[in-house]
């Protein structure tokens, strides 16, 4: 008798501490336990230590991490026509755990197709220039749509990058020979700037001279002395047409004197 009501006693015990092993649940401070009771939704628990009721009562942990997923490259043409292979990276987490478990079967799953559908619709709208020029504006507008698709299950979607736009290999030959015209264009327009300023500055210097004359004997005699710096041999020596004239002058005015007398 005593055996019997020692096994019973025991069997007691084992059987209770089943259930409160079974009936015990321990979240994390980043996971949140979705609770169902007979089927129905009762709430979100967590973090820490709390019970459930066994068999009747049937816990689904929620992650709150922020996921970051990458959206695998896609093959799409863009609105001029041009095929390229994006790949991007979505960031999101889950702000409603219940509407997580409840609303959509797989959040991470639907999270990661619907980011990728949005990404070739929305390359798919625009052209090969602004998709590699206003990055941020297409980043934008994807993280924007993905959220509002993804609202309803409970996820946040916080942020969206396009990562690498991978270009055909005529393409970026193409650009490459764009870019080195484009180069080309600017230094001859850069030239003949320079080559106009030049032909401006020397006009005025010239109107500048022939109104001083004084000023061209000066620039004459400081271009003898940097010539004579150099230690040349020769030195050539420019006469001034004035000096040659008043030469003429004085040589007519001596023949005129002669042929009077």
């Amino acid at each position: 008798m005593n055996d019997a009501l020692l096994f019973g006693i025991g069997a007691a015990i084992v059987v209770i501490i089943a259930i409160i092993v079974a009936a015990v649940r321990i979240v994390s401070e980043y996971e949140r336990g979705v609770i169902f009771r007979l089927g129905r939704v009762t709430g979100a628990k967590g973090p820490g230590l709390f019970f459930i009721i066994p068999i009747i009562d049937r816990m689904v942990k929620v992650n709150l991490q922020t996921v970051t997923a990458d959206i695998p490259p896609q093959e799409v043409i863009t609105k001029d026509n041009v095929t390229v292979r994006v790949n991007a990276v979505t960031y999101f987490n889950v702000v409603d755990p219940v509407r997580a478990v409840v609303a959509i079967q797989n959040y991470m799953y639907g999270t990661s197709q619907i980011a990728q559908t949005t990404l070739r619709s929305i390359i798919g709208q625009v052209d090969l220039d602004e998709l590699l020029v206003n990055r941020e504006e297409i980043n934008s507008q994807l993280q924007q749509i993905i959220d509002d698709v993804t609202n309803p299950w409970g996820v946040k979607v916080t942020l969206v990058e396009v990562k690498d736009v991978e270009l055909p290999e005529a393409m970026r030959r193409a650009m490459a020979r764009q870019a080195e015209a484009e180069r080309d264009r600017r230094a001859k327009v850069i030239h003949a700037t320079g080559e106009m300023e030049a032909a401006e500055n020397l006009r005025r210097a010239a109107e500048m001279l022939e109104q001083q004359p004084a000023a061209m004997q000066l620039r004459v005699l400081s271009t003898m002395v940097e010539v004579a710096a150099e230690k040349n041999s020769t030195l050539v020596f420019p006469i001034p047409v004035e000096l040659l004239r008043f030469f003429e002058a004085g040589a007519a005015a001596a023949g005129g004197a002669r042929t009077t007398t």
